[in-house]
């Protein structure tokens, strides 16, 4: 073991005791309430049977957990839930292991630290201990509270397993990606790309029936282990060795590249910058790597979403009551058909993903401010208000570009595909953008955080969003309230797409609101210390 890692280890942990363990409670609390939405939506044999063979039925609806179902709650449950463990576990162990390799090199601690008695491999080393005991400690969590509530032993020990290989493989494809990458920022786009590839493989592959696809996936290697039904150890055996003959990789990088240097070339800027001519403009050139990242993100996704549009006739084949809770839920017209609320739903995913876009950007304001390239800037003419007012701007026209992205992609497709392009296309895109206040109401909340409490504000911003996707309709029905709650602000937003009148008030009450929070946010930060 080189030296200091063991110090490295107890320091890394410290940094992580107010961020891991909210990452376990996630991945129990997803378990425990998937398990309980399956008891509550089918709570005798002859239901869970007949939601299996809905399922089985259905392409699209087989494909989110991974294959086909059988009726039985601990491997229905895992199918419910397992794609989201496996992703949320992979995600976690990402972001650990850029933050204390590459992130550390960026802020220049490992630089500091290594003038003391430190190896050259003790901050990888540390990294990638610590991201694999988070993801064995939220497999082992996982597994102890399913078998708690009654769940076969042999099925959760195979499940959390699962949980937790898919956190060390992925942990282990970010430290390679780290080694490779000039910044944390490359660094964790490019692991994030890796992890929506895997998942966008594993499931066509588990739509189309076409296996090559699910084994080309890391993802699909994780989802060939099946708890509760064929509990494949074996399975495991290949994301732990891919998992490390990645650390080996990148172990070898780490002793063959410069300090602070990647392995991938740094790209040379322009020399000059005639286009910088005023905080849009400059807000423009920080933020659009990023905005372009969502749009093509959004788009990639909303035309898969519109090309399984085909499948829509199959909701009708659904049970009655998930008919009658989806018509009462959603709102909209008596009249309406259901594939119309179909696509309200799936508009309400769209609207709850994208609200997580100002959350970055708002954050990337923060980051701009502790490096001190903000302040730098504004010792030029630029004040700190026109500074944080072009963000802003660019912030709310880059939201409604991806909500257009959106809702223009997926009307496209499902217009060509399934109904009339020339009604569906605007009515679709129309019921998207209509989303929009809401959206722009969680960014505004994520200002005055800015403004207010700077070093709680990335906290803040993240509790906000995930708040605001718990208690909304599209994620209701995991815990029974299918119509959500009033405490969101997408609840308000009329379901114009299944017919419903357009009410202006909310929309009205949205937008004073989130002026009044954003004029709010910029006076704090106008008057408290920056940097």
């Amino acid at each position: 073991m080189s030296a200091g890692t063991v110090s490295l280890v107890r320091l890394a942990l410290r940094r992580e005791r107010t961020i891991a363990p909210w990452w376990i409670v996630l991945l129990i609390a997803l378990a425990l309430v998937l398990v309980s939405y399956i008891e509550r939506a089918m709570p005798s044999p002859e239901r869970m049977a007949e939601y299996a063979d809905l399922i089985n039925r259905n392409n699209f609806f087989r494909a989110l957990g991974g294959g086909f179902v059988v009726p039985d709650l601990g491997y229905l449950a895992a199918w419910r839930s397992g794609g989201f463990l496996y992703l949320f576990s992979a995600l976690a162990a990402v972001l650990v292991v850029v933050r204390h390799t590459r992130a550390d090199e960026d802020a220049g601690r490992i630089e500091l630290l290594r003038a003391g008695a430190v190896g050259r491999r003790a901050p990888l080393t540390a990294a990638l201990l610590v991201a694999s005991g988070i993801s064995l400690v939220g497999g082992a969590a996982t597994a102890i509270a399913l078998i708690g509530i009654g769940l076969d032993p042999a099925g959760s020990l195979a499940y959390g397993a699962a949980v937790s290989a898919s956190g060390v493989l992925f942990g282990a494809i970010a430290a390679v990606l780290a080694q490779l990458s000039r910044t944390a920022r490359t660094a964790r786009a490019l692991s994030l790309l890796v992890l929506g590839v895997a998942y966008v493989l594993r499931y066509a592959g588990d739509a189309s029936e076409l296996h090559w696809m699910k084994w080309a996936s890391p993802l699909g290697w994780i989802h060939a282990v099946e708890p509760y039904w064929n509990n494949r150890w074996w399975a495991l055996v290949i994301p732990v060795a891919v998992a490390a003959a990645l650390t080996t990789t990148a172990y070898r990088l780490v002793e063959h590249r410069d300090l602070g240097a990647g392995a991938f070339p740094e790209r040379k800027g322009p020399a000059t910058a005639p286009g910088l001519r005023g905080p849009i403009s400059l807000a423009w050139r920080l933020q659009r790597d990023l905005l372009l990242k969502w749009v093509f993100a959004v788009a990639g996704f909303a035309a898969a979403a519109g090309g399984v549009s085909t499948l829509m006739h199959q909701w009708t084949q659904a049970p009655g009551v998930t008919t009658d809770n989806l018509l009462r839920a959603f709102g909209g017209s008596p009249g309406a058909g259901l594939v119309d609320f179909g696509l309200w739903a799936m508009i309400l995913i769209f609207a709850h993903t994208i609200a997580l876009y100002p959350v970055l950007v708002v954050q990337r304001m923060r980051a701009e401010e502790r490096s001190g390239r903000a302040e730098l800037v504004q010792s030029t003419p630029l004040t700190r208000i026109r500074w944080a007012a072009g963000h802003l701007v660019v912030l709310g026209l880059g939201t409604a570009a991806v909500l257009a992205t959106a809702g223009g992609v997926f009307g496209a497709f499902f217009g060509f595909l399934v109904g009339d392009p020339a009604t569906d296309v605007p009515r679709v895109l129309a019921g998207t953008l209509g989303t929009l206040p809401a959206v722009w109401l969680v960014g505004a909340i994520c200002v005055l955080a800015y403004g207010a409490v700077p070093r709680a504000s990335a906290a803040i911003g993240w509790a906000v969003w995930a708040a605001v996707a718990v208690l909304g309709r599209a994620a209701g029905p995991l815990y029974g309230r299918w119509g959500g709650t009033p405490f969101e602000p997408f609840h308000h937003i009329p379901n114009t797409v299944a017919g419903a009148p357009f009410d202006p008030a909310p929309v009205l009450i949205m937008l004073v609101l989130s002026a009044l929070l954003a004029g709010t946010g910029l006076l704090a930060l106008r008057r408290r210390d920056f940097g």
